[in-house]
């Protein structure tokens, strides 16, 4: 009895390690867990995507396309100011002389150069000042010669030298008369060589836009008094306030950009050529003065400015804000892949383009003036065509292909 009591223990014993056996070899075997880890993909593949535009759709969106731009985003000083002209690129045209306007050449707003005719003036006075300087001319002739001929009797000791002393001196005096006349009339353009005429040109003293247009015809001028003003907005350059506490990080030579927000963010760059000596106002600030480059005309004087004063010379890649998107939390930007072209359907001799995009994600750090620091976080060609204006509008084609079954890679 004894001998089969423990028979049945360690039957039961061994039932129950087979059974437990059984059950951890089913787990480790679930179809569900094998399943899972054959389809799982890697982490990066989710974020490459990519877009097809055809040539319409390329055109439309005005995409612009280019590359890293080296910029100085850590080392500077922001900086507010406006813009001035010189005071020699100014003029206020007016006459010497009272008179009346007889005509106008110009109009607000158009480009004169030196010398041009912008008016013509007339007065009677202008004739009675070229018949005195004929008067004087005819008379200064005649003394000459007199002048000439005493002073050679009195070198004979034919007449006495109180005569030759007082031809000399009327000499001299109509001389001086005769350049004084010759200068008033060069001074009011008019020839002297001319018949006289009570009418005299009014000519631009300076290169430059026509800013104001102070007089009709038939006004009556005064003497002095401004006609119009011409301004040449090419030398314009800034005045920036820095204040105390980066006074003395600014030097003379160095560079500054600011953006044109209103024009495109076109930047304007331009070098410290001044550094003011006092405080502005009252104030805890410096006037720093900048000449910047203004051959399109862009600026006109008294224009608030934004400036980045670059101190010193780290740079890094950057691009334009308009190049980034932002999705799923992160930041993105897109590069062109290829392009296909294929014969079109209905003329064998056009080809229709097709634009493939793949978007990139990057991770971005300080932003200035519309341009952000931008580091790609995985490997791209050296020459790869980034799009720099027109991501947005490429992302939305993104979300609708991905919102209506859209591949992604």
């Amino acid at each position: 009895m004894k001998i089969f009591k423990n028979t049945i223990v360690q039957t039961s014993a061994i039932a129950m390690l087979l059974l437990c056996f059984g059950c951890g070899k089913k787990e480790e075997k679930l179809p569900a867990e094998v399943k899972t880890e054959t389809t799982q993909k890697p982490e990066h593949e989710s974020n490459i995507k990519e877009v097809e535009l055809n040539e319409a759709q390329y055109n439309a969106s005005e995409i612009v396309l280019g590359t890293f731009t080296p910029k100085n985003l850590s080392e500077v000083i922001n900086a507010n100011g406006y813009t001035k002209l010189p005071p020699q690129n100014q003029a206020d045209v007016s006459v010497f002389v009272s008179g009346i306007v007889k005509t106008i050449a110009i109009i607000e707003g158009q480009k004169v150069k030196k010398g041009q005719l912008i008016a013509t003036v007339e007065s009677p006075e202008f004739t009675r000042m070229q018949e005195q300087y004929l008067t004087s001319k005819s008379n200064l002739e005649f003394l000459k010669l007199e002048y000439e001929r005493q002073r050679i009797l009195s070198e004979e000791e034919v007449n006495s030298k109180k005569i030759f002393q007082k031809t000399k001196s009327e000499y001299e005096i109509e001389k001086s008369r005769f350049n004084s006349l010759k200068h008033q009339l060069q001074t009011l353009n008019i020839n002297t060589g001319a018949t006289p005429s009570s009418t005299v040109p009014v000519l631009a003293p300076i290169s430059g836009f026509i800013t104001e247009v102070n007089i009709k015809i038939g006004s009556n001028v005064e003497a002095g008094k401004p006609l119009l003003s011409i301004v040449d907005n090419s030398q314009l350059h800034v005045d920036l306030l820095v204040y105390e506490k980066d006074l003395h990080k600014v030097k003379t030579g160095q560079n500054v950009r600011f953006v044109l927000t209103n024009q495109d963010n076109s930047e304007i760059s331009g070098k410290i050529f001044s550094v003011g000596k006092a405080f502005e106002n009252e104030t805890k600030s410096v006037a720093v003065h900048a000449d910047i480059a203004n051959d399109k005309q862009q600026l006109i004087p008294g224009m608030y400015v934004n400036a980045l004063i670059d101190v010193g010379a780290n740079t890094v890649n950057a691009l334009p804000v308009d190049a980034i998107v932002k999705a799923e939390g992160r930041e993105f930007v897109f590069i062109l892949e290829n392009i296909d072209e294929e014969d079109s359907a209905k003329d064998k001799n056009v080809k229709i383009k097709t634009y493939h995009f793949q978007r990139i994600e990057i991770k971005t750090g300080t932003a200035q003036l519309g341009f952000v620091q931008a580091s790609v976080l995985q490997e791209i060609p050296a020459d790869a065509k980034i799009v720099l204006k027109g991501a947005y509008y490429i992302q939305s084609h993104l979300l609708k292909s991905e919102g209506g079954g859209g591949h992604e890679h």
